[in-house]
């Protein structure tokens, strides 16, 4: 059956104490890094990425890689765009820690107001450029998993992800905020899928599961406790959250397998 995980921000600390804190109850670390003039930079250098890779060791924990921006090439087609040097300098600063696989939204801001044919298929074009790109940094093209979000339809993205080999992130949370049937998502794209977020949507997203009724959580997991073998990643961020997401999880597990 799947593996359990959760993000590195559920103490409020840096992600070193959060994987120690974690590792012994979770089977995945969701790594959610950022570099910004803000808030300076979270990338691991090579010494927590050895602290890392021996806590992952010594507790079978595999890490996801969440980049921190969403993808797209710059204007007139610039392969330079910000979001692929952040892209690139997270996969090489996390390349030792062989992640599972690294999360990532795709720019689809210029299909928020509806595109014409030949728009969209100027998006895709230049969105495919962009995931060739990563695919080349990230060595695996299936490690690269396109996730859905919820201001646009990710069927508009489909094509690439078919056409390249990419993997998908599914995340339940964001088609229930959509108002789409989860259960119709998954069974296009699970044979495709490393990654699954789960999460609830209180007065705001990524909330403990507690507010999703069993109604609503039941039939996605025991779908995915018959057909889903990759991690599933409670998103959440904050220890009451996350203790609540396991409670439910576990209790939906308990109704729809018996056990």
């Amino acid at each position: 059956m799947f593996r359990i995980g959760t993000t590195s921000y559920i103490i409020p600390a840096d992600i070193l104490p959060n994987v120690e804190y974690l590792a012994p109850f979770v089977d995945d670390v969701e790594l959610v890094l950022f570099e910004t003039d803000e808030y300076g930079s979270n990338l691991p250098d090579a010494t927590l990425c050895t602290r890392l890779a021996d806590l992952s060791r010594a507790y079978a924990l595999t890490y996801t890689v969440h980049l921190p921006l969403d993808l797209r090439l710059g204007d007139g087609g610039d392969e330079s765009h910000v979001s692929l040097r952040k892209a690139r300098r997270v996969i090489e600063a996390t390349q030792a820690l062989e992640p599972y696989a690294y999360v990532l939204h795709l720019d689809g801001s210029a299909l928020l107001e509806g595109t014409s044919p030949a728009g969209l298929a100027q998006w895709q074009a230049n969105a495919r450029r962009a995931l060739e790109i990563l695919c080349g940094w990230a060595g695996e093209p299936g490690r690269v998993c396109v996730e859905n979000i919820e201001r646009w339809d990710p069927e508009a993205f489909a094509p690439l992800v078919t056409a390249l080999g990419v993997g998908r992130t599914i995340d339940i949370g964001h088609l229930w905020l959509q108002g789409v049937d989860p259960l119709i998502h998954l069974a296009r794209w699970i044979e495709r899928t490393r990654v699954i977020h789960l999460h609830g949507i209180g007065d705001r997203d990524h909330q403990s599961l507690a507010h999703a009724r069993a109604a609503q959580l039941d039939p996605v997991v025991r779908f995915l406790a018959q057909r889903f073998d990759g991690v599933l990643t409670l998103e959440v961020f904050n220890q009451g959250d996350l203790e609540e997401s396991l409670r439910v999880l576990h209790e939906s597990l308990a109704r729809v397998t018996g056990h």
